[in-house]
């Protein structure tokens, strides 16, 4: 296995709408500080891999307009998820192992002020049981909530004080969308309250991963990616325990999570029950400092978000606030697709 390490981060300010910029506007100044962090130039990566929907943007391979804010010429070797910025992350992690490229660009976006995205998102559900029904994402979110309540995981203030200490932790986060004291709110969907909810808003992000002494060059203190892993759930959600996160918890084992404790976790929870999960099947006690970038619950770009996470715990690593620090980035409702790395700084290396 070769040590592959991210190097450099960027994201935007996310914000409620943009409708004077296109993705190409949105991504191109976060490309160019990602780009800038390290000193190379477009042509000198050896490969770019993004992540987006479709279904957002309201048109077919509208991932191909976003091309124009990387330049696709000379030609590059690219590749697209059509997922979270995260499992981009993880095509271009196989492809550097592969020995193909030393380094690659990954970038997400996503703009849901265009549509109703409670909405779009029910196109991930099964296309003959559950979606005709239109259950929309914070429905099931809600549905989530209310077995953990009922099986004595959680209650409605437990939820609302992982609302308050993750927008609280955001005040120090220039590029979050929601901070401080926000207002429990009416109820959505019982017993989920709109601070229960993510904000819904525009963003992009993007890493440089680099393999070996090249990382070294690229950056002072490297985030060494120790170990990468994605699990699914069974799609319907009538065999699912919606208390638990089996996937997570099997990831997190795959990615080497548990053979030492970490110091920073960040976790891809748009809902605060979902935080309740994830605490739980990850093994993260109170001496693990979740979210201190307000995760989610601060700034939800759909298909940006898991990769910020990513970009996050590293981006601590470079700065030196942590040692070994876990990230999760998930997909579908309930917690049905999980991916969890392990990130870890020069000095923590064994």
């Amino acid at each position: 296995m070769r040590d592959v390490a991210i190097v450099a981060f960027a994201q935007s300010a996310h914000r409620r709408r943009t409708d004077e910029l296109s993705e190409v506007d949105l991504l191109m100044p976060v490309l160019h500080e990602v780009l800038g962090a390290t000193g190379l130039k477009a042509n000198q990566i050896g490969f770019t891999c993004s992540g987006s929907a479709d279904y957002l943007a309201g048109r077919a391979f509208s991932f191909t307009m976003a091309l124009d804010g990387v330049g696709a010429h000379p030609p590059i070797s690219e590749s697209h998820v059509e997922m979270d910025g995260a499992w981009a992350l993880y095509e271009a992690w196989v492809k550097i192992q592969t020995g193909e490229a030393d380094t690659a660009l990954v970038y997400s976006y996503g703009k849901s002020s265009p549509g109703r995205v409670r909405d779009v998102l029910t196109r991930q559900l099964d296309p003959y049981y559950l979606a005709p029904l239109w259950p929309d994402s914070v429905a099931l979110a809600a549905l989530q909530a209310q077995a953990l309540i009922d099986a004595g995981a959680t209650d409605e203030p437990a939820l609302a004080e992982v609302a308050a200490r993750n927008r609280t932790a955001a005040a120090d986060n220039p590029h979050a969308q929601l901070t401080g004291d926000v207002p429990a709110g009416d109820y959505l969907v019982r017993p989920l309250r709109t601070g229960d909810c993510p904000p819904i808003g525009d963003g992009a992000a993007a890493v440089i991963l680099a393999a070996g002494d090249t990382a070294r060059e690229l950056c002072e203190r490297p985030a060494w990616i120790r170990g990468i892993d994605h699990r699914i759930e069974a799609h319907g959600l009538g065999v699912r325990d919606l208390t638990d996160s089996p996937s997570a918890r099997l990831a997190a084992r795959h990615a080497g999570a548990f053979e030492r404790p970490v110091d920073t976790a960040e976790l891809h929870a748009p809902f605060t029950s979902q935080e309740v999960v994830l605490r739980k099947a990850l093994g993260l006690g109170d001496e693990v400092r979740v979210n201190p970038s307000g995760g989610a619950l601060a700034a939800n770009p759909v298909m940006a978000a898991g990769l910020i996470r990513l970009g996050e715990a590293a981006a601590r690593i470079h700065r030196g606030e942590s040692d070994r620090a876990l990230a999760h980035a998930t997909s579908g409702p309930c917690l049905q697709q999980n991916l969890v790395a392990v990130l870890e700084g020069e000095s923590a290396h064994v």
